[in-house]
């Protein structure tokens, strides 16, 4: 059996393979309140595990070839290398994964808030779910409008719009946040280039990638271009992606999307990803075509 004494330097042991430093205690039987550990240098916590990056951290001791492994970590953000404790994940390792989890489950769960949505200036339009519950459980709804929506949003288009571009929060509110607008403003610059005005922007809450086909359904737009937070994962919660479709309808077969997906900081930056979706719009538009019938 592990006694009290054994378990406390294990516990140490841990927080200073973390980076931290054991703080002095006051000795046993003292009758003293102990404090928790605070990092050891003057109330500091310790160090963000999510901030830390993976790619560049080696947890493995004496790798055989530690060049080799370095590489082989920049090519990816998998979790290669982490190391483990006779059969289990290390202590790190185990609570970077459950941080990592919890920054996913926040973009899902959470909306995009009302303050970024002013400070962009995105009229807000919202599909038939009535909260992220609804979105979460019934995918239908988020592809549809109430009719008094869909009036709105053709009154906010215009009937002689041949681009329509969007914003929608999709399955991570972090992607759009971060990327949506850096993204959009690449995208008007792109077709100013090619002398096309797109309608104004707009936001919508609880959208599906299908809702596109609504939106094009209502606005008889030539194309339309949604950016929209896609499902995150345990690497990052910002990727975001564009779906663009010339005259979408609605139920069409998914082979007419294109699609220009994982736009992120360490996947297409969202400048660069702006300045091609532009280039794609001008094709469809020159060929009438998206989806697998446009040879990109």
């Amino acid at each position: 059996m592990v006694t009290e004494h054994e378990l406390k330097k294990a516990v140490e042991a841990i927080l200073m393979e973390m980076g931290g430093q054991i703080p002095a205690r006051p000795a046993s039987g003292d009758g003293k309140e102990k404090k928790p550990f605070d990092g050891g240098d003057g109330g500091e916590s310790l160090p963000d595990l999510g901030a830390m990056d993976l790619p560049e951290m080696i947890y493995v001791p004496n790798p055989q070839n530690l060049d080799a492994l370095k590489a082989m970590k920049k090519t990816t953000p998998a979790r290669i290398g982490v190391w483990r404790a006779g059969p289990r994940y290390l202590t790190e390792t185990l609570l970077r994964f459950r941080a990592d989890h919890a920054v996913a489950m926040d973009a899902v769960f959470t909306d995009v808030s009302e303050d970024w949505i002013r400070e962009h200036n995105l009229p807000r339009f919202k599909t038939l779910c009535e909260n992220k519950d609804i979105f979460l459980t019934r995918p239908d709804l988020g592809r549809k409008f109430s009719d008094e929506e869909g009036q709105k949003i053709k009154a906010h288009v215009g009937s002689n719009n041949r681009v329509v571009i969007f914003v929608a929060d999709g399955l991570s509110t972090t992607a759009v946040t971060t990327n949506a607008m850096d993204t959009y403003k690449a995208i008007i610059d792109g077709l100013a280039r090619h002398n096309i005005k797109p309608s104004a922007p707009f936001f919508v809450q609880y959208a599906r990638v299908g809702t596109e086909d609504a939106i094009s359904d209502l606005t008889g737009a030539e194309v339309v271009c949604a950016l929209i937070g896609e499902r995150p994962g345990l690497i990052t919660a910002e990727s975001m992606s564009s779906y663009m479709a010339y005259k979408a309808t609605t139920d069409m077969p998914e082979a007419r999307r294109t699609v220009v997906s994982n736009i992120h900081r360490r996947g297409t930056p969202a400048v660069e990803a702006g300045g091609y979706i532009a280039d794609i719009i001008k094709m469809m538009l020159d060929k009438k075509v998206s989806g697998l019938d446009l040879k990109l």
